[in-house]
C-alpha cells in the first residue's frame, strides 16, 4: 500500500462562508484554520494548499470569554522604542475590526511559507455584506456544532 500525496491536480477547493456573530473568537480561529489547512479531507497533504477558500462576515460581533477583551495585541513598528499595543476591544471598535479574526488565525498556522500562502485563501468582513456570491458559498454553521461554540452571557 503506497501513501497517497496530493498533487495540484487531486485538489478540489470548496467556497465556505461562516458567520461570527455571537461565536467564541478562539474556537471559530481554530475551525477556520483547520478548514484552510485542508485537514478535514481524506486527501490532506501536509506540503501542499489543499484547503478551502473561507469567508468569514460579520467578525465586528464576535464574542471572547473571560477577561480576553482586555488583553493586548502587541506590535513593533522597527524603529527604536516602537512597540505598540491596542486592547481586542478597542480594535473591535476601530475602524478595522476583521483584524482580530484574521491575528487569531494566522497565529493558530504553523509560521511557514505554506501558511502566508494559505491566509491569501481567508477573506474576512467586518459587517454581513462580502463580493463572493458568485463563487455560491456553502454555509458553514459554526454554532450548532458545539453548545460552547457560542457565548451565552
Amino acid at each position: 500500500m503506497k501513501t497517497f500525496s496530493a498533487t495540484p491536480a487531486d485538489i478540489d477547493k470548496k467556497w465556505i462562508i461562516v458567520d461570527a456573530e455571537g461565536v467564541v473568537l478562539g474556537r471559530l480561529a481554530s475551525i477556520i484554520a483547520m478548514r484552510l489547512r485542508g485537514k478535514h479531507k481524506p486527501s490532506y497533504t501536509p506540503h501542499m494548499d489543499c484547503g478551502d477558500n473561507v469567508i468569514v462576515i460579520n467578525a465586528e460581533k464576535i464574542q471572547m470569554t473571560g477577561k480576553k477583551r482586555e488583553e493586548n495585541f502587541y506590535w513593533h513598528t522597527g524603529h527604536p522604542g516602537g512597540i505598540k499595543e491596542r486592547t481586542k476591544a478597542q480594535i473591535l471598535e476601530g475602524a478595522h475590526p476583521e483584524r482580530v479574526v484574521t491575528q487569531a488565525v494566522k497565529r493558530m498556522l504553523p509560521g511557514n511559507r505554506l501558511s502566508r500562502q494559505i491566509m491569501t485563501n481567508l477573506r474576512v468582513y467586518a459587517g454581513s455584506e462580502h463580493p463572493h456570491e458568485a463563487q455560491s458559498p456553502e454555509v458553514l454553521d459554526v454554532k450548532s456544532m458545539n453548545s460552547k461554540n457560542t457565548r451565552s452571557a
